[in-house]
This record gives C-alpha cells, sequence and structure tokens, in this order.
C-alpha cells in the first residue's frame, strides 16, 4: 500500500536530518510548506514525463444527432418550427439541410422550436428535412494528453484519422470535397472534434493520460495535487522521497550528484516495472496459425 503524503514528507525529513513534521497541509513552518510544493512538483513532473499505466485510460462516448424537420428561409439565420430543440445546444451541433451552407453550426437555441445558426440558408424550406449532428465532445474531467493512434470508431470497425492540422481541417470544412468514408479527428478548442458530421449513434472511444496522479482518502478521487495528509499517489514512495530530497537540495543550493544518481536510478527502475516489456527474440520465426507455406496444400487449393 502506497505512503501517505504525510508519510512520504516524514521520511524525507528524517533522512535529510529535519525537524520530522506531525502534520503538513496544516502547518504553519515554511519548511514543511516548502516541502509540500517541492512534492507536488515531483508528482506533477513524473506525471508528465512518461505513460504510467495507473494514468492511461479509455474514454468512449456515443456520437448524438437529431432528425428533424423545420422552417427556414434565405432572408434570416433562423429555423423554425422545430418539435423540439431540448436536445440542442449551440456551438457543438452542426446543421446539415438543403440550402443550409457546409460548416454552419447552431449559433443560439432561442426557444423549443427555434434555433439561429451561424449561417443564413441559400434555398428556402417549408417543414423540410433537417438534421442536427453534434461534432465537438468534451474530454474528460482528468483528461491530461492523448495517447497516439487510439482513437476508434467502435461501431464502424474503423481508425478515426488524425490528429489533423489546422490546414487540413479547414480544408476538409471549406473545401469542395469534404467528405469521406472515414471519420476524422482534432482536438481544438478543449474539445474532441470529427468531420464529417455523422448521423448515426456511432461508439467512438480513445485513450488518453490522466492528470490525477494524486487519491483522495477514499480511494476513488482523483486529484492533481496533495492537499490532504492522508493522500496517497500512485508513484513508488522510494522514488516521490528521492525526488522530495533532490528538489530541496536544489533548492538550498546543495550539492545534488549523489541523489540525483540515485533519484534516476529509482526512476529507470519504477518506468522498467510499471507496466513489463514484450520478450524479444533475436532469431523471431514465422507463425503458422495463419495460412502460410506450412499448410498450403500443393494442389487444389480453394477447392
Amino acid at each position: 500500500m502506497s505512503s501517505t503524503m504525510l508519510q512520504l514528507v516524514q521520511q524525507a525529513s528524517a533522512e535529510m536530518g529535519l525537524a520530522v513534521p506531525t502534520a503538513v497541509a496544516s502547518s504553519a513552518s515554511n519548511d514543511t510548506i516548502q516541502q509540500l510544493a517541492l512534492l507536488n512538483a515531483v508528482g506533477n513532473e513524473l506525471a508528465r514525463q512518461y505513460v504510467w499505466q495507473a494514468l492511461d485510460k479509455e474514454y468512449r462516448f456515443t456520437t448524438q444527432y437529431l432528425a428533424t424537420t423545420g422552417t427556414w428561409t434565405t432572408s434570416a439565420a433562423t429555423v423554425t418550427g422545430i418539435p423540439t430543440t431540448a436536445a440542442l445546444a449551440a456551438g457543438t451541433w452542426m446543421v446539415l439541410g438543403t440550402g443550409i451552407p457546409q460548416d454552419t453550426y447552431i449559433q443560439s437555441v432561442d426557444s423549443g422550436t427555434q434555433v439561429t445558426l451561424t449561417n443564413t440558408p441559400t434555398v428556402a424550406g417549408t417543414a423540410a428535412t433537417i438534421t442536427f449532428c453534434k461534432t465537438k465532445y468534451a474530454f474528460p474531467s482528468d483528461y491530461d494528453r492523448p495517447v497516439d493512434r487510439t482513437q476508434w470508431d467502435k461501431s464502424q470497425h474503423w481508425e478515426i484519422i488524425g490528429p489533423e492540422t489546422s490546414q487540413q481541417w479547414q480544408w476538409l470544412k471549406s473545401g469542395f470535397i469534404a467528405t469521406g468514408p472515414r471519420l476524422r479527428f482534432r482536438p481544438l478548442g478543449g474539445t474532441f472534434q470529427i468531420w464529417p458530421p455523422i448521423a448515426s449513434n456511432d461508439q467512438l472511444g480513445f485513450e488518453y493520460i490522466s492528470n490525477g496522479w494524486v487519491t483522495a482518502t477514499d480511494g476513488v478521487t482523483v486529484k492533481t495535487f496533495f492537499t490532504v495528509d492522508t493522500d496517497t499517489c500512485i508513484f513508488p514512495d522510494r522514488l516521490m522521497v528521492l525526488g522530495l530530497k533532490l528538489k530541496y537540495f536544489e533548492i538550498k543550493n546543495f550539492d545534488t550528484t549523489a541523489l540525483y544518481r540515485d533519484y534516476l536510478m529509482q526512476l529507470d527502475i519504477a518506468k522498467a516495472n510499471d507496466s513489463g516489456s514484450q520478450t524479444l527474440s533475436m532469431a523471431p520465426g514465422l507463425s503458422t496459425v495463419l495460412i502460410d507455406w506450412d499448410n498450403i496444400p500443393d494442389a487444389n487449393y480453394g477447392s
């Protein structure tokens, strides 16, 4: 079981010959306050420098759309007569319909039956078919950064292409050839954005690195900093103690040669043991699980 924040500071203080605190979060001692700040710095730096398995999480969500009807003209950017706008929201839902320009979003939800668009329609429609597709989805609350090439449309069984660059994204949304069979994505404005808009409930998913390296006393709530003496963290105790000692020596302008060596050794051990490694062969053989020359008949193959 991981040591608490108080125990980590107490261990580091004892090893450095400092006064061992009985409490940290509520302490008025400048030295203890500094140690807490340095310990949080150690944890946040560790969380950003490696894909720790405890921080690697999966996230899944279902795309949303609303196929409905509405009335619009070429003299205003409003759509009226919608049976219900309860599920819609401004800025995140794209609009598809005859005469509605490409890359048009809901600018505002005016009432239970009306929305205002970001573009004025070029062709009028009366009680015509209109489709609203959500294309911008919020990241998980503890999202820190993505794990590359884990973005998949699990309903269609294909990888989502991306992340697209700014230039590619605007070309897709603004060019003549803007759609295709494959979804594309781009993190933009704090949201996970997809293109093209899809009128289906597909399940999308990806892996991401959480910023919650601290675990609260309840063992469930994750945090980005130690705030309570009973908090624990995902990193090995020895690594955290050495990291705290190293930063304390650095801030005091003491010699850090030995501490830096010990810290790097524990860091290498922690990374190596975190999720294991594949067993590699210096002379790999071809697999016989699938069809190859070991199980293809000399003649009459496929008959």
